[in-house]
């Protein structure tokens, strides 16, 4: 004798009836591991199953690093024009477009002045879901004024690389942002202005072949990818093997392309350790 007994035969919930599981409740880190969305944001992003360090923007590192989030966001209405009338499946205009109203950003970086553990910082941000991070005249000259900002206010500086390279749709004046971020940074270099490049997955291309690579202290996230070609190409062009690891992080540290990698959860204060220490100020707890 069966315990249960179904009086109707069939399943009878309707359609409107049913419950789905809203999206975004959960993510799935690249090994397989399940975290619960709400605690992925508290844990700065990064999976406590495995380590693994989430893609994230501007919005998420300016939470990180500004104290209570309050920051005033410089030349924020900066657009990219198309002066090569740039056309392949789209026009570039078309795309600039696409990219804007699927981000709600204006281009590929953010620029911001605001506290960090109590002093300025001014932090330039890329983010890769516009066009891949891709470098144009934009994201140049953003970098290069807040340089500028930085110069002019005797306020240390850090980048955040987050890019796949050289912006395509803008050619040549694409690659003359790799020499006018240079000259700036050299600048504050000569004004001895502090400069933290924080190279995060993926750092490619053009951003590797200038700003990325120039900081006073070059330091990463744990498994960013970080090089100037990928290593398909790498591997393709050379016909050799690469070593396990190439290109990780961890790989150019041992290699002394990094200063060190630093935990997310650590961003803040790791960052402002190393400002106290390089101004001969007291570090700050």
């Amino acid at each position: 004798m069966s315990w249960f007994k179904r009086k109707t035969a069939g399943i009878t919930t309707t359609t409107e009836e049913k419950k789905d599981t809203p999206k975004g409740l959960w993510y799935k880190s690249p090994t397989g591991k399940i975290v619960d969305t709400e605690e992925l944001e508290k844990n700065f992003y990064v999976s406590p199953e495995d380590g693994y360090h989430v893609r994230i923007g501007s919005k998420e590192y300016f939470e990180i690093l500004f104290d209570d989030n309050k920051f005033k966001e410089l030349d924020k209405n900066l657009e990219s024009k198309d002066p090569l009338k740039f056309e392949d499946t789209k026009k570039y205009p078309e795309r600039l477009k696409v990219a804007q109203d699927k981000t709600k950003l204006k281009d590929a970086v953010r620029t911001a002045v605001g506290k960090s553990k109590g002093k300025d910082l001014v932090v330039a941000c890329m983010d890769f879901a516009f066009i891949g991070g891709s470098m144009g005249s934009v994201v140049g000259e953003k970098i290069a004024r807040a340089a500028d900002y930085s110069l002019k206010n005797n306020i240390p500086l850090m980048v955040i690389s987050k890019s796949g390279g050289a912006r395509m749709m803008e050619a040549a004046l694409s690659l003359m942002q790799l020499a006018k971020t240079s000259v700036k940074l050299a600048q504050l270099s000569d004004a001895k202005i502090p400069y933290i490049s924080l190279c995060t997955d993926p750092t490619t291309g053009g951003t590797t072949a200038s700003f990325a690579m120039l900081g006073d202290i070059n330091i990463s996230e744990p498994g960013a990818l970080i090089g100037f070609a990928g290593p398909r190409i790498v591997r393709d062009t050379t016909g050799k093997e690469l070593p396990e690891g190439f290109q990780t992080s961890e790989f150019l540290l041992e290699h002394g392309f990094l200063d060190f990698i630093t935990l997310r959860k650590d961003l803040k204060d790791k960052v402002n350790q190393y400002i106290d220490l390089i101004t001969n100020q007291p570090l700050r707890s």
